[in-house]
């Protein structure tokens, strides 16, 4: 009889595993997605935060593709991290010569594991892909590498085959065997079956691909049959659909079974990390690190969290490094506008929180975002206030063309004109530093910075929605233009004169 993974009960459970290590192949799987093309700076970034969480692995590339990506593998090794750094090589001797050419400590040797890709891929037999193996496991051992040897399309193999493909590695000198469901095929049954086998063998990873969306559950039965290692992916990213994400095998791991990984608190900087260095952003609902996953805007559920912050949260924001946020929507009750007041340090009467709350319902239901900044003008016009701007912008100027970006910004500021100009990787970063250098505030801090929509069409419009802090105050504020430039900046600007204002602190000179 087996459990839900297909496991037999006396296999040990997961809550009595102390650890599991992590092999991250973000710079290496991760980049083969379509589109994704990490630079030798990029790889370097990733690679100190993935060692900055305690990562036991990662896997900077594969020396094999060309020049430019043993480059950027030297520079991941000369980096001098605590993790151990190594590279993808194929079943040849010029894949593991070219690994050493590096400086890597180890690699991960892909050998044809599936009759599919031994007789169609490669054209071999079995025999002489386990002949093969076991003469390239020695020659990279001989060479002082650490050696993991994984059976590609793993999940589809012969399994007796597999077990005896392993097994001829882990004899050869292999640190460690890979059980590989290269295209997210297998069940978790199947999974716990095949390390059931390995793991017999001697020391066995997994990794597992998320195209039937099963990554996660694959995972569990890996390290529930004897895995002692995951591959995964910060954010998921990989080919296809992706691979198990690092962050959800972290948090899984640690809350549902008190087994240890990683440092998790560092899991959304790496992950926010990974999005900006490749270019794909993280979906809004994303697990652990998405924009909503600590963000609550139904009624029922603020007061909940008012009251008890672990109401409607699984385990608290700051385990990954997050904060929870009080999203202002159609569906925000008085407790969560009372609350948004509230963290500007504004108390509204009664008959004004409920005028403010339809108001923003209101807003919100012909499709709009509410920003604090939406926010703070309802409630100062439902007081018949008007608002005193301390920093307005008045003219700007930005050019994208030629080799250096730049922009100049007129800003008014407690109505003495100021004017400054900068340079950047492109307009809109040349545009935010002149503001920056106008306004000469040192504890401005731009805490994110999204494009949310644009229209369709040759009149395209682009809204920008940014988040900033100053001090412990932060406040969110949206702008639209056909010009992503000037939508950032006024949005910036917007942001700005509110903390300004908040604080009612004089804006120093930009000397």
């Amino acid at each position: 009889m087996t459990d839900l993974f297909g496991v037999s009960p006396e296999h040990t459970s997961l809550s009595e595993t102390d650890s599991v290590a992590l092999l991250d192949t973000t710079l290496r799987d991760g980049e083969q997605a379509p589109g994704i093309s990490i630079s030798p700076e990029g790889k370097v970034r990733v690679a100190r935060e993935l060692d900055r969480v305690g990562v036991e692995t990662i896997e900077a590339g594969s020396a094999c593709t060309g020049r430019s990506e043993r480059e950027a593998i030297r520079r991941v090794v000369e980096a001098d991290l605590d993790a151990r750094v190594s590279s993808f090589a194929r079943g040849i001797q010029e894949d593991i010569d070219l690994a050493l050419d590096c400086g890597v400590d180890g690699i991960g040797l892909v050998v044809p594991a599936s009759d599919r890709h031994i007789e169609t891929k490669v054209g071999t037999s079995r025999e002489e892909v386990i002949e093969t193996t076991e003469t390239l496991v020695a020659y990279a051992r001989e060479n002082g590498l650490w050696v993991e040897v994984m059976g590609e399309d793993g999940s589809r193999a012969d399994l007796d085959f597999l077990t005896d493909l392993m097994a001829t590695a882990l004899d050869a000198g292999a640190d460690r065997v890979c059980y590989c469901d290269t295209v997210g095929h297998a069940s978790p049954e199947h999974t716990a079956e095949a390390i059931s086998r390995l793991a017999a063998l001697g020391p066995t990873s997994t990794h597992v691909h998320d195209d039937l969306g099963l990554a996660m559950a694959n995972v569990l039965a890996s390290i529930r049959a004897g895995a002692e290692a995951v591959h995964a992916t910060v954010n998921g990213v990989g080919e296809r659909a992706g691979n198990a994400a690092l962050e959800e095998v972290a948090i899984g791991l640690t809350h549902c079974y008190d087994v240890a990984t990683i440092d998790t608190e560092g899991l959304y900087s790496l992950a926010d990390t990974v999005a900006n260095v490749t270019g794909v952003a993280l979906p809004p609902n994303k697990a652990v690190v998405g924009e909503n996953a600590f963000a609550h805007e139904s009624g029922i559920h603020t007061d909940g969290m008012l009251k008890d912050d672990a109401m409607y949260e699984p385990y608290p924001p700051e385990l990954v490094g997050r904060e929870r946020r009080l999203v202002l929507g159609k569906h925000t009750g008085r407790a969560g506008v009372r609350a948004a007041l509230a963290d500007h340090a504004i108390e509204a009467s009664e008959e004004e929180l409920g005028e403010t709350v339809a108001r923003v319902t209101e807003l919100a239901e012909r499709g709009k975002r509410v920003t604090d900044a939406d926010l703070l003008a309802i409630h100062a016009e439902v007081q018949g206030r008007a608002r005193d701007r301390r920093v307005e912008l008045v003219d700007l100027t930005a050019a994208g063309g030629g080799p250096t970006p730049t922009a100049s910004v007129r800003l008014r500021v407690d109505s003495e004109e100021r004017v400054a100009a900068g340079t950047g990787s492109g307009p809109v970063d040349a545009a935010v530093t002149a503001v920056t250098e106008a306004l000469g505030i040192a504890d401005l801090h731009l805490e994110s910075y999204h494009v949310d929509a644009i229209t369709g069409g040759t009149d395209a419009v682009v809204t920008v929605e940014i988040e900033m802090s100053r001090g412990g105050r932060s406040v969110t504020v949206g702008a639209s233009d056909a010009d992503i430039t000037r939508a950032s900046v006024v949005a910036m600007v917007d942001a700005i004169d509110r903390l300004v204002s908040a604080t009612d602190a004089r804006v120093p000179t930009a000397d």
